[in-house]
Parts: structure tokens; C-alpha cells; sequence
């Protein structure tokens, strides 16, 4: 490393977010980056530690310890290099990731672990301004036509990658702009749009062919790609909502909704984008808003239904209150149960735990009420503790259950089970190849079930690989 005592000398520093009153107010991304020297002395902190485990915890393998070095002694192309040779959009990572790397660094033993997500994106951000972001078309073509049906983190990743090793490349989006869940599922003022505009341009200079509006299964038969392709990626996510209140009295009222029915309408209006036809507009404006679940999704909810004027926020999470501080000793370098405050929630929405919804009432065919029980440890009802919170709007923040299963999968008669996997696919199966054809193989959410953007963009490098291989009889693409 640079400098081996950087760690001992300088303390850890974050990006900062703009103050509550200001960024509520638009919704353009709100985090204030840091300078490029702090950046500088962030990177010296990185040790020299023998066994990286900040590997063990990066999906993408990112070489985190040589771009921290790089960064320190002012090589910022080369670091930018280094990054993209593991991550195809470390822009889109160091914005959204939640950072496992972190977690699983040396330093965080001490609860002060390298700035690596902020690194990462403050390498990124350099690249783009500099002009180092620059299409990378193959020097030749091979003849092979792949289709990508989904144009989501896994579905770009292995369309820029398959593109780079001379493939003619079609990606199939249902919606009007490519990104799946990365335009429409989240908010802008996480991460704004022109970041996806700008990779998909790049994309389109290597070769690749967006058809977005077309919704294969439905107006466009999926096995007529099949038919006309060399190769088909399936990346269409897990998309099919979890809804545990069904059966529950009031179910039925208006003013309930999944979080991704809310989302991506707001997503629309910022774009100028029209909503899709037969939708009803959903809006928080001046109501008490109710988001069940306390993941991600939920935290989107929250600082979407703040900027739209709520009246007020309550996040709902039937897990009790996670500890304030992990157990080191039992949990290092592994992701950690540890309590986290988003920037939603610190918005200024209320958090109850140990909370089970148990049904709805309202006015006029419209919520009003959420009916509750505390629950114990094991999830079980607490006798006595029920109660009722104002609720003008519902929405669910609950995961996703497995794939849509009414056009591809249906089409295909591919059989999945729960979460999104297909049947008879280990999510260790390296191939990345479906039992139905050896022209079809799966990536992301749909082949490991609901996860994360970085191991999205994992999935979707390593179906690149598997069919350059399937299709060539060799590859140089890197998994």
C-alpha cells in the first residue's frame, strides 16, 4: 500500500446529505460528496492487510484495495480502469449499494471501516467528467445474435459484456425506458435518471439494440425469439409482490397498494413520462401514509411519500428492533443484524417494530384505519396490545415472491418455484443455462431470487460469460 500507517493516522469520513427541510423540497440526489483530497486521504486508510476481506464481501470482486491505492497516489485513470474492469456501472453501485465491502473490512472490527462505497463512486464520477467513459465496440463481429429479455441491472451487464465480445445484441424492455427497476422502481433523489440515460447511450455506440415498449410473452412471442436468436438471457426479475394480508378484512378498500404500483409512477412524473394506461394515480399528498416493511423498498416509500407532501410517515416491521451494535466476535466479515436509520426514515418517519397488521377499516370505500397486534419474539400476537393508526394510504413494502409469471414463463412453460428461481438451477450452477433449451439461460433476481443491484450486475457478467462460451466454444470475458 501507499502509505501502511493510514489507517492509524486518519479517522474515517463519510459524504454528508444535504439538511431534511432543503431536500425535501425537489428531487434531485442529495448526498454532498466529498473533496478530492479527503477522498485521497479516505484511500490511505485502506490496509495493508494480507487477506482482503472486503473481497469476500463484493459481489462483483472488486479490487478494492488496488483502486484505493491507485486513488492515494493520484492515478485516477488507472483506478477508474481497474473499477471497471470488475463493475460495469460503479456509478450506479456506489450510489445504491449498501456496501457489504464495508462490513467485511479489516477495519470495521473497530466499527471504522474504509470509505470504499464513496471511493468507488467519487472514481466513477471522475471517470464520466473527465472523459473516460468512452464506448468500447468490438474490433470484430462473430455473427451471433443474443436476445436479452429485461433491460435491469443483470439484463444491461450482460448486454454491454456480450456487445464488447462482437455479439449483435437485442434487449426486450416492456417499459418506455430501459433500466427495470433502476428508473422505475428507484426514486431519483437516490439516483437520478441521466446516470442509466448516459450507459444506455454508451451501449448503443457499442451495438447494442434497445426495444423498449414491447412486452415479450404478449407482443412479441418469446419463442420467436428463441427461433431467431442464437441465444436468449431471460433477466426479467422478481417482480410478483408478496401479500400477506389477502385474506384480511378491508383488503379490498381503495387507498392500499404495492409499493412498486407507487413508485414508479412518481419515477414517471419527474421523466415527464405518461402513466401507464388504466392507472390510478397514487399520491401521499396531505394523507397519514402507512408503509408495511422495513427494508429498502419501504425506505423508497418513505422519501418518495415525504417530497409528495404526506402528512405523516409510519414504517411498519414485525421483526423486533434489530441491536444497535452487531456482535463482532459472532457476525464479522458477514453482513451484520445491526439497527440502520436510512435517509428516508431520518426524514422524519416513525418506526414501530414487533408490529403485525391484522386487517383495515374505512369510510366510503376508502382506508382510514390500520388495524394492529404487537407481537413477541416468536411472532406471536401479544393479548392485549391491539390497536388502530390513521391510514388515508397503505402501501406494501414486502419483497417479491418469485417472477411474473404470465408471459416468458408461462410461454416457455418454464416451472419456478418460490423467491424466483427456476426449478432443477442451483444459484451456484455456473452455466447459467436452462434445462427447457440450450439456447436459454437466466441471470439475476429471477435465477437467485430477490437480491441486490450488485449481485444483479454479478449475475449478469457471469450469463455473459457462460453464453459467449456456449456460442464461441471459448471465452476471454471475465466472470
Amino acid at each position: 500500500m501507499g502509505k501502511p500507517t493510514g489507517f492509524l493516522e486518519i479517522e474515517r469520513a463519510d459524504r454528508k446529505y444535504r439538511p431534511v427541510e432543503e431536500r425535501l423540497k425537489h428531487w434531485k440526489e442529495f448526498v454532498e460528496p466529498l473533496s478530492e483530497a479527503e477522498v485521497k486521504k479516505q484511500a490511505t486508510r485502506c490496509m495493508d492487510c494480507g487477506i482482503p476481506y472486503c473481497h469476500n464481501g463484493c459481489p462483483v470482486n472488486n479490487q478494492i484495495p488496488d483502486w484505493n491505492d491507485l486513488v492515494y497516489l493520484g492515478d485516477w485513470k488507472q483506478a477508474a480502469d481497474n473499477l471497471h474492469s470488475t463493475n460495469n456501472f460503479p456509478e450506479v453501485t456506489g450510489r445504491i449499494c449498501p456496501a457489504p465491502c464495508e462490513a467485511a473490512c479489516t477495519l470495521n472490527i473497530d466499527d471504522k471501516p474504509v470509505t470504499i462505497k464513496t471511493i468507488e463512486c467519487s472514481i466513477a464520477d471522475r471517470a464520466i467528467e473527465e472523459g473516460w467513459v468512452q464506448p468500447q465496440p468490438p474490433e470484430k463481429k462473430t455473427g451471433k445474435k443474443v436476445a436479452i429479455i429485461g433491460s435491469g441491472p443483470a439484463g444491461l451487464a450482460a448486454a454491454q459484456q456480450l456487445a464488447r465480445a462482437g455479439h449483435d445484441v437485442h434487449v426486450y424492455e416492456k417499459n418506455e425506458r430501459p433500466g427495470g427497476l433502476l428508473v422505475y422502481g428507484i426514486p431519483d433523489f437516490k439516483m437520478e435518471k441521466d446516470i442509466i440515460a448516459r450507459r444506455v447511450k454508451q451501449m448503443e455506440a457499442e451495438g447494442v439494440t434497445f426495444h423498449c415498449g414491447v412486452r415479450i410473452g404478449h407482443d412479441l412471442s418469446a419463442k420467436e425469439l428463441e427461433n431467431t436468436h442464437d441465444a436468449v438471457l431471460i433477466a426479467i426479475g422478481s417482480e410478483q409482490p408478496f401479500d400477506f394480508f389477502a385474506k384480511s378484512p378491508g383488503r379490498e378498500l381503495d387507498g392500499i397498494h404495492y409499493a412498486m404500483d407507487f413508485l414508479p409512477q412518481q419515477n414517471r412524473r419527474n421523466a415527464g413520462e405518461p402513466q401507464k394506461p388504466k392507472t390510478r394515480e397514487i399520491s401521499a399528498k396531505g394523507k397519514h401514509v402507512i408503509v408495511i416493511g422495513g427494508g429498502d423498498t419501504g425506505s423508497d416509500c418513505i422519501g418518495t411519500s415525504f417530497r409528495q407532501g404526506a402528512k405523516s410517515v409510519t414504517q411498519l416491521e414485525i421483526m423486533s428492533m434489530p441491536p444497535q451494535k452487531e456482535n463482532k466476535a459472532l457476525s464479522w466479515p458477514h453482513w451484520p443484524l445491526k439497527l440502520r436509520i436510512s435517509s428516508s426514515q431520518a426524514e422524519g418517519a416513525k418506526t414501530e417494530y414487533s408490529i403485525s397488521t391484522t386487517g383495515f377499516t374505512g369510510e366510503d370505500g376508502k382506508v382510514k384505519k390500520l388495524h394492529y397486534t404487537r407481537v413477541n419474539a416468536h411472532l406471536q400476537p401479544i393479548e392485549g396490545s391491539e390497536g388502530a393508526l390513521d391510514a388515508d394510504l397503505v402501501l406494501f413494502a414486502m419483497g417479491f415472491s418469485g417472477p411474473v409469471e404470465t408471459d416468458v414463463i408461462k410461454e416457455l412453460q418454464l416451472p419456478v418455484v418460490p423467491r424466483g428461481r427456476f426449478k432443477g438451477l442451483d444459484a451456484t450452477d455456473r452455466d447459467y443455462s436452462l434445462a427447457a433449451s440450450p439456447k436459454l439461460f437466466c441471470a439475476g433476481d429471477i435465477r437467485r431470487g430477490q437480491s441486490l443491484v450488485v449481485w444483479a450486475i454479478r449475475e449478469g457478467r457471469q450469463a455473459a460469460h457462460a453464453i459467449d462460451k456456449f456460442l464461441m466454444g471459448t471465452t476471454v470475458l471475465p466472470r
